[in-house]
């Protein structure tokens, strides 16, 4: 299993509730309707006093590099990608791979 992990910054001049609703309400079906899509989490940093460098986090979890390739130069990717337009400054992402050291079902 591969996932994609992105970095994501929200767009300059959206509030925090702005950025949230698209990415949170709108955004999703979007991501679900990509081809060969295992998994889909969001990471939203959570409000602090503390200014955090990336406003959230994105995992797309997919079988291998080529489902991640086919999924994103499928037609399927193209309104995600104008929709990211709307509430994404800035978007760092990579490819990576999992090592569980705790799940977090199995904390107690």
């Amino acid at each position: 299993m591969i996932k994609v992990v992105a970095l994501i910054r929200r767009k300059p001049g959206l509030s925090r509730e702005e950025f949230l609703r698209f990415w949170q309400e709108e955004h999703p079906p979007l991501v679900l309707a990509l081809p060969g899509l295992r998994g889909y989490r969001q990471n939203p940093a959570i409000e602090h006093r503390k200014t955090w460098p990336w406003d959230g986090c994105a995992e797309l979890w997919f079988d291998d590099v080529r489902a991640v390739k086919a999924a994103f130069e499928s037609p399927e990717a193209d309104p995600l990608r104008e929709h990211e337009e709307a509430f994404i400054g800035e978007l760092e992402w990579f490819l990576a791979s999992e090592t569980d050291l705790l799940s977090p079902s199995s904390a107690a």
